[in-house]
């Protein structure tokens, strides 16, 4: 008689190198019980070849495998992915026939929009949060349903949710849809999810209700957004409440009215009223700054607010940066102009001038005008994050040769400001080329290069930043952290090696030829 084949077996590789065999079809929860008790009742989820899974979900092939527990980084944004998915079923069991749109994790928690007639209420906020407690403890095993987007689009009208139907039909053809259930709750998401809404924990808490528009465009409908915070453990929670508490108390907005600094208002948003003691405090850090520029052997200079379009066309910009340029029009001369949002162009144009560029390397032409920049109002913050501002925009035209050396001087004069207006914990990130940019890869590659060498020499560690760099080449990213722990990205050393050459800068070098700065 002949033996039975053997089952079909996948080999596990976990992160040690230990190889696991099973039957094909094993779960993450399965892998982590052979590995043991202890870590089967910790585990989150599983990270798969990389890629987040459910502890339910089979494994069909070889794999690398490694289990996600609480302690591990990407634990809280799982735990905040299902608090969303806790928030989205407490309001519908609370207030039945709200629809439900979208509800992602986001930084320090979650949020969710819904869509419902009547306006919901600060006193609404602790009776969905005893509900969403309620589901947790609970403990709502979930589950997935996998098939076509006709299927889905027809659920999901039938029930009501017609966002989410519309949400489908914007899927790229062919695209499996999963919809995962809570019980008899279901939502239209990509996953993973937790084994039970239990795992969650108790560390979240609801903290506010905004206005928001359907997909961010305000011609869409008006819906309703619930935010969250979500933490690993009620000290977690704590501590984060702590922070904010502190970060209320030494609001800047709030700071700024009481000691008659600055104030800020409606007929001028994202832009700053300073008053006598403000403004003096300004100029005192202008004055600091100018000494500090001056030893260094920086050169001042100022350029128009209004240039033509023309300029910013052919620096990139206008293809680039259109949506955030305040524009002007000119009637009587049919022109476009845009009020300037950084220097660049107009400090090469001043380069342009020199008779003799290459005699004065490196030059540096720093920049104390004004810029303009429209950013959303929902992304403004105090006079953190405005619509007008005045920023140290120096520009140091060099040959390629001087860009290690310049870095060097640059980092040095960069961490002596930090140190003297009292930032010790500064952090440092190399942000490379981003989807939308000017230039060939060529040149990107070079530039990135350059910086990451001119970095690496002036002793500085960094961590990347993929497809963060300006559009115009790499830059480092040099973030501050305050003194309740929030962090604030700052300063930029950027890498242009586009710009100058698109409007026609140049300097002759020692092979006669000419180069572009």
């Amino acid at each position: 008689m002949s033996s039975p084949a053997s089952a079909p077996q996948v080999n596990i590789t976990l992160p040690d190198g230990k190889v696991l065999t099973f039957a094909r079809g094993v779960t993450g929860a399965e892998v982590a019980a052979a590995i043991g008790p202890g870590l089967a009742k910790a585990a989150l989820a599983v990270a798969v070849d990389g890629m987040e899974w459910d502890l339910f979900r089979p494994i069909e092939q070889d794999a690398k495998l490694r289990v996600i527990t609480r302690k591990d980084a990407e634990a809280l944004e799982l735990i905040r992915h299902d608090a969303a998915h806790v928030l989205a079923m407490a309001v519908q069991e609370l207030f039945p026939g709200t629809q439900v749109t979208i509800g992602p994790a986001i930084e320090d928690g979650f949020y969710y929009d819904f869509a419902r007639k009547e306006p919901f209420t600060p006193d609404d906020l602790p009776k969905i949060e005893a509900k969403m407690r309620e589901i947790v403890a609970r403990t709502c095993p979930p589950g997935a349903w996998c098939g076509r987007a006709d299927e889905a689009i027809r659920h999901f009208e039938e029930i009501g949710e017609h966002y989410k139907a519309e949400l489908i039909r914007d899927l790229p053809g062919g695209e499996e849809i999963t919809v995962y259930y809570h019980g008899d709750w279901h939502d239209l998401c990509r996953g993973p999810h937790f084994a039970s809404t239990g795992r969650i924990g108790q560390g979240f808490k609801l903290t506010k209700i905004a206005g928001a528009y359907w997909r961010g465009d305000a011609k869409n409908a008006q819906l309703q957004r619930i935010y969250g915070t979500a933490w690993r453990d009620e000290k977690e929670l704590e501590a984060y409440l702590k922070r904010i508490e502190e970060a209320e108390k030494r609001d800047h907005r709030k700071l700024g009215r009481e000691m008659d600094l600055f104030h800020m208002q409606e007929e001028a948003v994202g832009q700053v009223f300073w008053h006598p003691k403000g403004y003096a405090l300004y100029h005192t850090l202008e004055d600091y700054i100018r000494r500090k520029l001056g030893k260094s052997g920086y050169q001042e200079v100022k350029t128009p607010l209004l240039i033509d379009r023309k300029l910013w066309e052919l620096s990139g910009h206008w293809e680039n940066y259109r949506a955030s340029m305040f524009v002007a029009e000119v009637e009587d001369e049919a022109k476009t102009l845009a009020v300037k949002p950084m220097n660049c162009p107009g400090h090469v144009q001043i380069f342009k001038q020199a008779p003799n560029p290459i005699a004065s390397f490196p030059c540096a032409s720093p920049s104390s005008a004004p810029c303009h920049r429209y950013e959303p109002s929902g992304a403004l913050h105090g006079i953190m994050r405005v619509r007008a501002f005045t920023q140290d925009d120096a520009h140091i035209f060099c040959t390629h040769e001087q860009i290690t050396g310049e870095t060097i001087a640059f980092c040095k004069l960069l961490m002596e400001v930090y140190r003297d207006l009292g930032f010790e914990d500064v952090r440092v990130k190399l942000a490379t080329r981003p989807d939308n940019r000017i230039g060939g890869d060529v040149i990107w590659d070079l530039a990135e290069r350059s910086l990451e060498a001119a970095t690496k020499a002036a002793g500085l560690e960094y961590h990347l930043n993929p497809g963060e760099g300006a559009f115009y080449g790499p830059k480092l990213e040099f973030v501050l952290r305050d003194s309740i722990g929030r962090d604030w990205q700052c300063g930029t050393l950027q890498v242009d090696f586009n710009t100058a050459e698109r409007l026609g800068a140049s300097y002759i070098a020692e092979d006669g030829a000419k180069h572009a700065p």
